[in-house]
């Protein structure tokens, strides 16, 4: 505790007695400090006891030492000590009732009592509590570090809320809180995690001072990357002090220090997955197993979902390079996946590439920390501008891609980013699959992503291509433009009056060749409707005894209905 006036007139050396102002005795004192000047309040800061003989002052003049004393209280200052014996035998009552009326301390000073000696005295007090303050620091650090490492984060929260005499919570890269100590801590962390959020848009090292009704919460980055990893939260009563912010310093420290190595491990481990999913992908389910070991062992022994991600910018620019426009844009043609030779091995570089960044690294903290509060094994690896991730099938990974893509589709109906971002990644997620089926579930994700782009969804699951219908993947632009192609002469003749080969080609086709049935739906008899299909034979040039023209005719009918 800093020095207070109580404890200055306790003090068995000095012979302070108090004279007015009683109540206020445990005003915490900053400084002694002595001026004679009729108005010193423009060289004081509050929270001083100001020494005074009053050489300058009337001291007599009630009216004058009123004005004096409530200057002094509106500047804060903590008390006033008026040495005796000097200028005045005793302290005149004009001062005396002005301070009583003020509730301004007045003390004192004995005529054998220096200013100097009050002014040591506090000097040595506040040094003496600034010492305490940092033997309690360094306590604090040795006890937190004792706890990290013993009981890993939920010990040194543990520890920091008993050091601060409030509670203590860490939250991962998505704001989540993953550890709060005392326990009923983590609801009220929780309510924090848009401001969490907002915190880590900002460049670490940030911190943030919020204010609830019942406690003051200070928030913290932790790391030193440029994206914060995590963020730790400490609650109290009241603002910190010394000793309570060495333990919060020390505990950003060893979180800090903790995040680092976890994401050298994490680093080291992708490289691992990295290699295991080569051997997968190559079709040597046994040695990927063996290097998986125990981090992803677990992974292969169940039915498993493989996903591959990349940004929308990539998306754009993988369009662009193949001469084709964003979705909505100009005719382009169909996206084809990576070459796959063979069940055994993919012609795709999986390398244990840089870090993800932007919108990929986004997604990537989010399904890790998902997958971490699960207790699940994730292979997470880099891939260029892709992401490729293996998760459990129905795992909490699985279920935290579909969750953010439901979350960035909505944000784009809505016409609003997700968290700022306008940079979103597209997904594509596998069937279930196991170790040996590797190459079949990266080639079914492609498969996914490419339907994606087409349709301009955040994820598409291959289960959606295989089972749906032929004519969802009729949408695409370069589809329609065949389609438009190979109609046009047939709609051009029609636009004459010369006939409607096109409904009837349409009702011919879906009657299976059957020419009464097929008359009988357009009303007309059915050599008039033989002499229609010639005519188109003749127009397109191409015969309808084949049944791949017959195919593709139907196929542009299709895919431009919606159009007619």
């Amino acid at each position: 505790m800093p020095p207070t006036l109580a404890s200055l007139v306790h003090h068995s050396a000095l012979k302070l007695t108090v004279r007015a102002g009683e109540e206020r005795l445990a005003t915490p004192v900053r400084w002694a400090h002595a001026s004679e000047l009729a108005d010193p309040v423009p060289y004081m800061e509050g929270g001083e006891l100001l020494l005074i003989t009053a050489l300058k002052l009337d001291a007599e003049d009630p009216e004058a030492m009123r004005r004096y004393v409530r200057r002094l209280g509106q500047a804060g200052v903590a008390g006033l000590g008026f040495a005796v014996g000097v200028h005045y035998a005793t302290i005149p009552d004009a001062l005396v009732d002005a301070a009583a009326e003020e509730g301004l301390p007045l003390l004192e000073v004995p005529r054998r009592t220096p200013f100097l000696a009050i002014s040591k005295a506090v000097s040595a007090a506040i040094s003496a509590e600034q010492y305490q303050a940092v033997t309690a620091g360094f306590a604090a650090q040795r006890d937190l570090t004792k706890q990290a490492l013993g009981g890993g984060p939920a010990g040194l929260l543990a520890a920091l809320a008993g050091q601060v005499d409030g509670w203590a919570a860490l939250y991962d890269a998505t704001g989540a809180v993953v550890a709060a100590a005392p326990e009923w801590a983590a609801r009220r962390a929780a309510r924090l995690t848009p401001e969490v959020e907002r915190l880590h848009a900002r460049t670490p090292p940030a911190s943030l001072v919020v204010g609830g009704e019942a406690d003051r919460v200070e928030l913290h980055t932790l790391g030193t990357s440029r994206r914060p990893r995590a963020a730790l939260a400490v609650g109290t009563g009241a603002p910190l002090g010394t000793a309570e912010r060495y333990a919060v310093h020390s505990a950003i420290a060893l979180l800090t220090l903790t995040t680092e190595r976890s994401r050298s491990l994490h680093e080291a481990e992708q490289r691992v997955g990295a290699a295991v999913l080569r051997m997968l992908l190559a079709g040597e389910p046994e040695h990927a197993r063996t290097a998986a070991g125990s981090l992803y062992g677990d992974l292969l022994d169940a039915p498993y979902r493989l996903i591959i991600a990349e940004a929308a910018s990539a998306t754009a620019a993988r369009a662009h390079a193949d001469g084709r426009t964003a979705p909505h844009g100009a005719p382009r043609p169909v996206d084809a996946p990576r070459p796959v030779a063979g069940e055994r091995a993919v012609a795709a570089p999986v390398p244990a590439g840089e870090p993800p960044t932007g919108p990929l690294a986004a997604l990537a903290e989010y399904v890790e920390a998902a997958a971490a509060r699960a207790g699940e094994a994730l292979l997470v690896v880099p891939d260029g501008e892709r992401l490729v991730l293996l998760t459990a099938d129905g795992g909490a990974a699985a279920r935290a891609c579909v969750g953010y893509a439901a979350a960035v589709d909505q944000a784009r109906t809505t016409g609003q980013a997700l968290a700022g971002r306008t940079d979103e990644p597209v997904m594509g997620l596998s069937a279930p699959a196991g170790p040996i089926a590797a190459a079949t579930a990266y080639r079914q994700a492609e498969q996914a992503l490419s339907v994606a782009r087409r349709r301009g969804r955040a994820l598409v699951e291959h289960e959606e291509v295989a089972t749906g219908s032929v004519v969802q993947l009729l949408s695409d632009d370069a589809v329609r433009a065949f389609a438009d192609g190979l109609l046009r002469a047939l709609r051009e003749h029609d636009a004459t009056g010369r006939g409607d080969l096109v409904a009837s080609l349409r009702a011919w086709l879906s009657r299976h060749g059957q020419w009464d049935a097929a008359a009988a739906e357009l009303g007309v008899h059915r050599h008039t409707l033989r002499y229609r299909m010639r005519r188109v034979e003749e127009i397109l040039g191409r015969s309808l005894d084949d049944p791949d023209v017959r195919m593709e005719l139907w196929l542009a009918l299709k895919a431009t209905s919606g159009t007619e």
